[in-house]
């Protein structure tokens, strides 16, 4: 990158959150600030960091960034009725959360880091996700336990409100798990955690959402059988997607797999369709989280076994060349350019 830019990492069970500086090709660690155990998920905003935590209590912890020492000073607590898996910010005034274990998505509003109670609740099985486009127009809650897309518009209070087709159905037992739309708003793409698909769709100008194409993000070469809801994936040898990001330019879509370790780089066409050319790298143990810088080209992966982040280039022709590893904390597996 051509000046230094910093990078979180949410250390979840060692809960801390570290902060990155990234130079040229090199990663140092320059600070490291206690939030607590589970720190798992967390989304900026500026200079405010809501970061999800389960110890001592499931709550949302809003932190100032201080960016010349890198530390992390809390100024503000919610607390939550379940451990969440996903949070999410959006244009400042509203947070979208998930929680996997309590089958439940809300949304917040927020006002100067402060998080008021509840606008909006609703029940999906397993939900993995609760992200906004980039407008703030549109909300989407992602249940891998019923393979469903729940779809909704923001209101002017932070309240939820249905679409008129409420979810979008994905092929029963894929395990939907994390959903990006693109910068233009035009294509979302989801990643799937049981069969390790990335599944593109439509995006119409009121929000809703219309599956197209689908291609494998798992090498399939590692020998890796299907997984399913309640399985053990490292027992088993199985199929174990994670995350998934889009490189600035459009032109890749990268997505993680923790059984082989590997980010795919799925290329897209030019009007962000997913095409058979499917790049794989090997990376980080048990490659949970990854993020893309805003040049498009610096792609950051982090390891909930390995307790490393690395920092890579991503190349033409979708290989990630490795630049630097550092040792960031006891599993990691949230990491984001802030």
């Amino acid at each position: 990158m051509s000046e230094d830019a910093l990078v979180l990492v949410g250390n979840d069970k060692g809960g801390t959150v570290s902060t990155l500086r990234v130079s040229d090709d090199a990663l140092e660690v320059v600070a490291t600030t206690e939030v607590g155990v589970g720190c798992s998920t967390f989304a900026v905003d500026g200079d405010l960091v809501y970061v999800a935590v389960k110890e001592p209590a499931p709550a949302v912890v809003t932190m100032r960034l201080d960016r010349t020492s890198g530390a992390l000073t809390e100024v503000a607590r919610r607390h939550v009725p379940d451990p969440l898996g996903y949070v999410a910010i959006v244009g400042g005034a509203t947070l979208l959360v998930a929680s996997y274990h309590g089958g439940w998505a809300a949304s917040y509003p927020v006002a100067d880091g402060v998080i008021g109670e509840p606008a909006s609740r609703v029940e999906y099985r397993n939900a993995h996700a609760a992200v906004a486009d980039p407008t703030g127009q549109n909300a989407y809650v992602v249940s891998l336990g019923s393979d469903v897309i729940g779809q909704y518009s923001i209101g002017m209070d932070s309240e939820l409100v249905e679409l008129s087709e409420p979810v979008v159905h994905v092929t029963p037992g894929v395990g939907p798990r994390h959903l990006v739309v693109a910068p233009d708003g035009r294509n979302a793409y989801v990643i799937t955690e049981f069969t390790g698909e990335a599944i593109r769709f439509d995006r119409s100008e009121g929000g809703r959402l219309e599956r197209r194409e689908e291609v494998p993000v798992h090498d399939a070469t590692r020998g890796l059988r299907t997984s399913a809801l309640g399985l053990d994936p490292k027992a088993g040898h199985l199929i174990w997607g994670a995350d998934i990001a889009l490189a600035a330019d459009g032109r890749w879509l990268l997505c993680t797999e923790r059984s082989e370790s590997t980010v795919a780089a799925v290329e897209l066409d030019g009007e962000g369709r997913l095409s058979d050319k499917v790049v794989f790298t090997d990376t980080e143990a048990q490659p949970r989280g990854l993020t893309v810088g805003p040049d498009g080209t610096t792609v950051i992966v982090v390891g909930e076994v390995s307790g490393h982040a690395s920092l890579y280039r991503l190349a033409d022709n979708g290989t990630m060349v490795l630049s630097d590893r550092v040792e960031t904390g006891k599993g990691p597996n949230w990491v984001r350019f802030v």
